[in-house]
């Protein structure tokens, strides 16, 4: 008899796989833990095969025969998704689920509005969102995890397409009363000795080390972090400064200090803004319609670059 295996049971399982637990799947999902814990059961007893090992208070493992049977899985899901597109493009309409990925560091500053302005146009998109780091986004590009992405053309690899949209300039931060925060301008070889608080992302952190080459020194790092908002509150508190490419809404960090931008002379390499995309994406016509909606929406380098003044 031919097997009777769901969609939604294939997406459930993945999700398990992807998260480490049936609490966490269930919570990036929207769904219940028993409804995923009913939908693994019933595909496990269709399948005839034991897909987790259950460990009594340390959840679920996936068992070696799971870990082959998921690559089947996303093969299939992705094949369904396939078709999803083929029918919208026959129809002509835009619909069906998209995903969504965005650099962790400037995601909650470029995503939330283009997501809104999206799927007010397009209502029977499924809008789905992830922050990533850049080398996440090209796995997830890569695994047919994420439909299209926004970051910074930095180390795209050949098999990715970057389709660059603004120019953004490095901007060190300072916090208020910092010695060097009303300048115009700050040479790196002014900041290579000071304390730096780096933001220290994959990819990201390589690009902000590489603007001190030209000294024949690494900068003074007192301080990592991979989160955006604990860094600019670091800076505003005066623990060091640090560097980023994009400015945030108001001068503010996020504890209430205020913080001071001061653009970074000498020519450095600036980051550009972009869609990156895996080889031939853009056929969805989904994924085509969020990349003119973005290249529509996200042009105007004023809205986030700092320019030639210091704020």
């Amino acid at each position: 008899m031919p097997l009777r295996i769901t969609l939604r049971q294939l997406e459930y399982f993945i999700a398990v796989c992807d998260c480490g637990s049936i609490v966490l799947a269930a919570r990036r999902l929207n769904v219940s833990s028993p409804s995923i814990s009913t939908a693994i059961a019933q595909l496990e007893a269709e399948v005839g095969l034991k897909l987790f090992i259950r460990r009594h208070a340390h959840g679920l493992a996936v068992s070696q025969v799971g870990r082959r049977f998921l690559e089947g899985a996303r093969e299939a899901v992705a094949r369904a998704e396939a078709l999803g597109d083929l029918a919208s493009e026959l129809a002509g309409t835009v619909r069906g689920d998209l995903h969504v990925g965005c650099l962790i560091t400037f995601a909650q500053i470029v995503l939330p509005k283009l997501r809104r302005g999206f799927v007010d146009t397009y209502p029977d998109v499924t809008f789905h969102q992830f922050e990533r780091d850049q080398s996440e986004i090209f796995e997830q590009l890569r695994d047919a995890r994420l439909d299209v992405a926004i970051t910074y053309d930095l180390d795209i690899p050949p098999d990715l397409d970057f389709h660059p949209l603004i120019d953004l300039p490095p901007v060190a931060h300072f916090a208020q009363d910092h010695p060097l925060a009303a300048r115009r301008d700050v040479a790196p070889s002014e900041l290579v000795d000071l304390p730096m608080i780096l933001l220290d992302l994959p990819v990201s952190s390589d690009y902000f080390l590489s603007l001190f080459a030209e000294t024949g020194q690494r900068p003074r790092v007192v301080e990592r972090t991979r989160d955006i908002a604990v860094m600019r509150s670091l800076v505003a508190n005066d623990f060091g400064y640090s560097i980023a490419n994009i400015r945030p809404i108001t001068d503010q960090a996020p504890d209430g200090g205020t913080l001071r931008f001061v653009p970074i002379s000498g020519g450095p390499r600036l980051l550009k803004m972009g869609i990156l995309t895996s080889r031939g994406a853009e056929t969805s016509r989904t994924v085509a319609a969020f990349v003119e909606h973005v290249r529509d929406n996200l042009s105007d380098a004023s809205e986030f670059s700092f320019g030639t003044e210091a704020h």
